[in-house]
This record gives structure tokens, sequence and C-alpha cells, in this order.
């Protein structure tokens, strides 16, 4: 198929003006698809790579040479930022078509909204929590609003495959189709995508259709990578040593930290001036204490500030500014950001990426480095590894340098086996259960119960959900008054059911915490959790204030703004690190590869790292004696089957082992002391593991493990067979600790 020839002609006189020579390979591939198949298309390729516009030509096409009498094309994004970004492109591309392009979600304006429901039509932009919120509100508008929807678009697809905010997107589209009675096509956009057979299973389940996955040249990737190690303080890995291998040298310094200035933080500052760029952390606390240096550092240095800072728990205001002062080219300035800033958004001729620890996926990995790379240039980060020097006294665990390990293994596994995490399946999602019975109340009115699981247990996240697991749900709902039973025998919601529903939160499924709204003079800076008394000092946006007043019934802070150094707090985070990432870094530490993008003192530290592996002789033995009856466990396993290893020894094995006093640092390694020896231990697990037992067995007598958002609401039963069958992985933890009987290192992938 010509391609080109086949676009409409305002899409046509678009490209002509864009100054394109030629269509790309994603471009051509995914107009064949939507062109010449009636099927679901999932496009993978590198960032920048075009592909919202290698999805939305041959939409547009289709939707301007066959108008539909509703909103064509429903557009899912992950972030509002996201949708910010591409509502400026797709307004300019439809303008000439005369198709509406609207955006739905908390910030954007009501006048756009009203227009829509006055008059439906052309694109819909929308976040899953919005979507869920125009499911409840508007129920009646649905069919005026999709009656002929044709296409879904999920960008950022790979953002929603592991997570209860990914299966509610599905239960939401689901949920649409047939109250509006229409069969769109799903298209999924992903960047990072590491198995794409599976993701497209998951982005077809419920539609009635299959997926078709374009393959195309996308061209060769070319990388600027770099990784530097720094202590907090001096001496830094390798210096006076003359056994290093040659490596890289660092660009000579562009400007000049201060004398007093943490190494690591002083290397970014030092390598930032008269460049664009980011510099991303794994929270949103670290993301405050670290825009905070740099600008005292820019302070000190008696130079304008050029640091800015994004994240969730600040105030649209302030994060549209910084996006705004990214995408102007002239503006050299650096944003320190969390995954807000990691997916999607153009922000211009952004020149490097830094990376302050290693994040926990190698998805999160790819798509902060695909944030640079765009315009022609290669994508460029640099990792900063920080560590404190161990104490004198420190155990074996603590001389290891996971966070530099880890990186090694994200970049490898990627580099090697072009891995990327699949889509987490075999879960029994019961808070979404819950979730989306309260939703599908809210929205329909009363309904006999079984009207109402007809509607519920029919979605296909929950087919593994049985009947008498949904029946506990209902009748639990009702001994709560989440639900109540009307005089002819339905189910509405109760009282208590309303007020979780009428909260605006209810949107959404990832947990939240209480926030307090705060504010300086008339400007909102954004929120957090736990405010402190008055008089004491919070970190907000890159800067610290002093707390003048709080208002706990509005949940209001206000303060004035001050110098100084205070660590934020935004509430805790779960990580999800996959087993195939610990297993590489077990490769990592037992081989001598000498990887080219490592610096010289993170060439040094591994150097170190690899000596005290060996030393301790961990290549071959997870179990290290760290002397007297402590030892050490180090069985490279990702974080659900971690979890389900620590259990099992706690609850299986421990009278045998006369194990006591666990504890675990997640997901690298457990301390604990026992009465047997190393073989002993090996056969006692390998025996424990060997029998049957069901997993409801590793959960605590009386433990009620609420792990997702909504779980304080569901039956205890529910919540602990939730845990046991749908968290822990307790196949993988058993197949390890069958190797460790067999004498099998984790050097090789298991599966």
């Amino acid at each position: 198929m010509n391609v080109f020839a086949r676009y409409a002609p305002f899409i046509r006189d678009y490209i002509y003006r864009s100054g394109w020579k030629m269509l790309r390979g994603v471009q051509n591939a995914a107009g064949n698809a939507i062109f010449g198949t009636d099927s679901n298309v999932l496009l993978t390729a590198s960032t920048a790579s075009g592909k919202t516009e290698a999805a939305f030509f041959p939409i547009l096409t289709l939707l301007d040479e066959d108008p539909p009498h509703s909103v064509g094309a429903l557009y899912i994004a992950p972030l509002k930022a996201l949708i910010n970004d591409q509502f400026g492109r797709l307004t300019e591309l439809c303008a000439q078509a005369d198709i509406p392009v609207t955006r739905w979600h908390g910030d954007a304006p009501q006048s756009q909204k009203r227009k829509l429901l006055c008059k439906p039509a052309g694109i819909l932009q929308i976040t899953p929590e919005s979507l869920e919120s125009l499911l409840i509100n508007k129920h009646m508008e649905l069919p005026s609003l999709f009656g002929d929807l044709r296409f879904v678009v999920i960008d950022e697809l790979h953002s929603l495959l592991r997570g209860d905010r990914g299966l509610q997107t599905f239960c939401l589209i689901q949920r649409l189709c047939r109250t509006a009675g229409c069969q769109p096509r799903r298209i999924g956009l992903s960047a990072t995508i590491g198995d794409p057979q599976a993701a497209g299973r998951f982005l077809a389940e419920g539609s009635g259709r299959g997926t078709v996955i374009p393959q195309f040249d996308g061209g060769r990737e070319v990388w600027r990578l770099s990784m530097e190690h720094f202590f907090s303080a001096a001496p830094q890995a390798g210096e006076d040593r003359r056994d290093l291998p040659e490596t890289l040298a660092p660009e000579p310094p562009t400007d000049t930290a201060p004398k007093a200035a943490d190494p690591g933080i002083g290397y970014i500052f030092e390598h930032t001036r008269g460049k664009k760029c980011l510099i991303f952390t794994n929270s949103r606390e670290e993301c405050e204490a670290v825009c905070q240096s740099l600008r005292q550092y820019c302070e000190a240095n008696h130079e304008p500030d050029r640091f800015l800072i994004h994240h969730g728990n600040l105030s649209a205001s302030y994060r549209e500014s910084a996006e705004q002062e990214m995408k102007d080219d002239d503006a050299l300035v650096s944003v320190c950001a969390t995954a807000t800033l990691e997916l999607g958004i153009d922000i211009g001729r952004l020149e490097r990426a830094f990376q302050i620890n290693a994040p926990f996926t190698v998805s999160g990995f790819l798509q902060r480095m695909g944030r640079t790379g765009r315009r022609g240039n290669p994508a460029e980060m640099w990792f900063v590894m920080r560590e404190d020097h161990p104490e004198a006294r420190a155990l074996l665990p603590e001389l290891i340098p996971w966070y530099l390990v880890q990186g090694i293994a994200l970049v490898q596994l990627y580099l090697e086996e072009r891995f990327v995490e699949p889509p987490r399946t075999g879960r029994l999602p019961y808070s979404l259960l819950y979730h989306q019975t309260m939703s599908t109340l809210a929205a329909c009115g009363e309904m006999t119960p079984g009207e109402l699981a007809s509607r519920v247990l029919t979605l296909a996240c929950f087919r593994r959900v049985s009947q008498d697991d949904y029946r506990l749900l209902l009748r639990h709902l009702l001994e709560q008054d989440h639900i109540s039973r009307t005089e002819a025998g339905g189910l509405i919601l109760g009282l208590a059911g309303e007020r979780i529903v009428n909260n605006y939160k209810f949107y959404a499924v990832f947990q939240e915490n209480i926030e307090y709204s705060v504010h300086a003079g008339p400007e909102e800076l954004g929120t957090i959790v736990k405010p402190p008394p008055v008089g004491d000092k919070i970190a907000i946006a890159g800067r610290v204030w002093v707390v003048e007043e709080v208002d706990h019934k509005r949940r209001e802070v206000w303060c004035t703004l001050v110098k100084g150094n205070v660590p934020a707090y935004f509430g805790d985070v779960a990580g999800d690190i996959h087993t195939r990432i610990l297993e590489r870094m077990h490769r990592v530490l037992c081989e001598e590869t000498a990887y080219p993008y490592l610096m010289r003192h993170a060439a040094a530290r591994l150097m170190d790292a690899r000596a005290t592996f060996r030393k301790a002789g961990m290549a071959g033995r997870p179990l290290v004696h760290l002397g007297g009856r402590m030892w050490a466990l180090f069985p490279w396993l990702g974080s659900y089957a971690f979890l389900a290893l620590e259990r099992f020894l706690k609850l299986r094995c421990a009278a045998r082992l006369g194990l006591k006093g666990l504890s675990p640092a997640r997901p690298y390694y457990m301390q604990f002391t026992m009465q047997v020896d190393e073989q002993e231990f090996y056969r006692i697990t390998a025996e424990e593991a060997a029998k049957e037992f069901d997993p409801l067995e590793l959960v605590y007598p009386k433990e009620v493990p609420a792990f997702e958002k909504y779980d304080e609401y569901l039956p205890a039963e529910l919540v602990r067979k939730g845990f046991a069958l749908g968290v822990l992985d307790v196949e993988g933890m058993k197949q390890r600790v069958r190797d460790w009987a067999e004498g099998l290192a984790p050097a090789e992938p298991t599966g």
C-alpha cells in the first residue's frame, strides 16, 4: 500500500508543511495495519520515532472519510502532562479538517467539556481517572458521546501492564463500549515493550479482536551512556590506584561546585551549565533534596538559579511552568524530576539526562533515556550512583554497592537481550473488584445481585474471580453499609459507600496518602502529607518554607519562604523489581567484564565489590556466614518472590532451622541467626519447598495484608487470598530453593 497516497489531503499537507522528506518505518507499518486490517494494533518503536503521528494519520483519515456521529477516537494517557503536550500537536494536525480535539482531566477548562457534551465529535483525550469519573457522572450521556466510537488509542501502554491502574483502564474501556454500544479498535503505543506478543494479548483482552504487531526497521539505536560513582565524602573509589582499566575520562567541568558540595550533586552541577538537562530521581523526597542543593550551589557561586522541579505533588502551575520552560530551546535550564517527566512529553532540545542511583525497572531506564536523543541527536544519560562509606564494623551485605550493580544489570539486560518487564498476569485483583463494583452501582443505580455480577465479573481482568468470592464480597459490603438492599431486593450504594464514591479520590486505584495543600500567600505550591507543627519547616517546590498555620479541617498549610535544607516526605512508594534484574546483578558480580560506560570511580567501586564477592565465596553460595550464628542470604529474587521467601523461612522453616531475628533489605538480602549449618539449611528448605502447601500458609495468623488501595474495605478472607495467590511469587521462590539444593547458581535466567 502507498500509505502516503492513502492519507487524507489535509494530512499530506501537514507532512509537506512539516518539511518531511519521507515517511518513517513506523508510519508506513502503522498505515498498513490500520488501513489494511480490522484488528487492534500494537505499535512499538523507540521514543521520538513518530508513533503518535503514525497512529493518528490513518485514524484521522478514516474519520475524515466517514465522519462519526459521536466522538470518533478516544486517546487515553497516564499523565495529564502528556495529554497537554499531545493536545497542541493534535489540535494543529486536525485544524484544517475541522476535527475538534478536547482535553478531559482535572486541570482542563470546564468550557471545553461542556462544549463536547453539547456536540460530541472528534478526539477526546483523557486519563484513566477522568474516564472513571465520566462513566460514573455522565453515564446517561455515554451513548451520545461514544455511540459511534471507532478507535481507542492507549499511549505509553507499558506503564499500564503491571498494576491495578492498567486493569482499571481496560475495565473502563469494556464498560464504556457495552454502555455506548460501540466496538472500537484499540491502538496501543509504547517505546518499551519487551514481549510484544504478551502485550498484544493484554491489549486485546475483552475486545473480541486479535492484535496486529507491525514489523519494521526502526533504525539503529545510538546511545551516549556513562555511569559514575561517588561516596558522600572523600576518598573516592580508585583514588591513588594504578590497577584500574583505562576508562573514558569525563569531559572537563563547565563550572565549579562549592568546595563543601556533596560530590555526586556537585558533579551534576558541574555538567549542567549551558545545557538543557533532566535530573531524574527515584522519589519525590529525593527530588526535593537534590533541587534544594543545586539551587544552593547557584547561590553560593553568585549565579542565577537555573534549576526547576517537577513531580506529582506540585501544583499544576509549577508543573506546567517547568514544562513550558523546557520547551523553550533558548532556556538553558535543568529540571529535577520523578516519573512525571518519564513518559512521552516532547520537551524540545534536551541535551542530557542524569539518573541519580538506579531506577527499579528496565522500562523506567529506557523511558528516561528516551527523553533525550530527539531531533537527530543520540540519546544521552549519565548515571550518578551515590553511597555513604561503609562503617568500619559494617557486615558483608553493606559492602556491596547495590545501586551501582543494579544500574549495570538494567543496562546489560537490555543491551544483551532486549529484556523489558512483561505484563504482570495471574493476579486476583480484589481491590479493583471492589472499586469497579462500587463504580458500576454509582453509574447505573439499582441492580439485582445477578445483574451486578453479570456486569462486573464478565470484565476480562476478573476471569479468575469465582462467583463464591463475589458473593462473599457483596455480603461483606452489605454488612458494612457500603451497599444496601432495597425493598425490591435490588442493590444500591449504602451511606458509607456513598461517602467513598463521592470523594474525587475514588476515581484513582493507586495508593494515595492524606494530603494537605500548601500555600504561600496567593500561590499554591502543591501537596504534602503529615504536615509539621507551626514553626517547623517543610520542603516543597525545591525550596524550604516555615509553617505559619495548619488548618486540619480543610487540610491546608500556609507557609513563608526561608533558607536552609530539610527533608521532604510525600508518603510511601512500593517497588517492583523483576527477578531477571536480580539474576543479572549476580552475573555482574561474577563476571570480569569491563563495561565501557563505567567512569573511573564506578569502575574502581565495581572492582572492589567483585573482590568482596569473591572473597566471601558468594558466587555459588547464596548463604554466607557472618560470624557466630549470624548469616546473610542472597537469594537474587525479584520483589514478590523475595517476599514469598521471607515468609516461607519464617512460617515454614523457622522451627527446624532455629531461625530468629530475620531482617530483610528487600530485595537484595536478608540477615538472621540460626542453629543449623549451611548444608542443613539447603536440605531443610528444599524439603519444606517440596511439600504441598497452600500459599495462604505464608500469611501470618490474623494478618490482613492490605496491599492495594481498597483492600481495607474487603473481607479479610479475600485480602489474604489475593495477597497469597496474586502478590506472592511462590513458584519463583520454590524454584530458587530447589536450585540451591542442586547447587545451581542463578547466573543464568530461570524463566
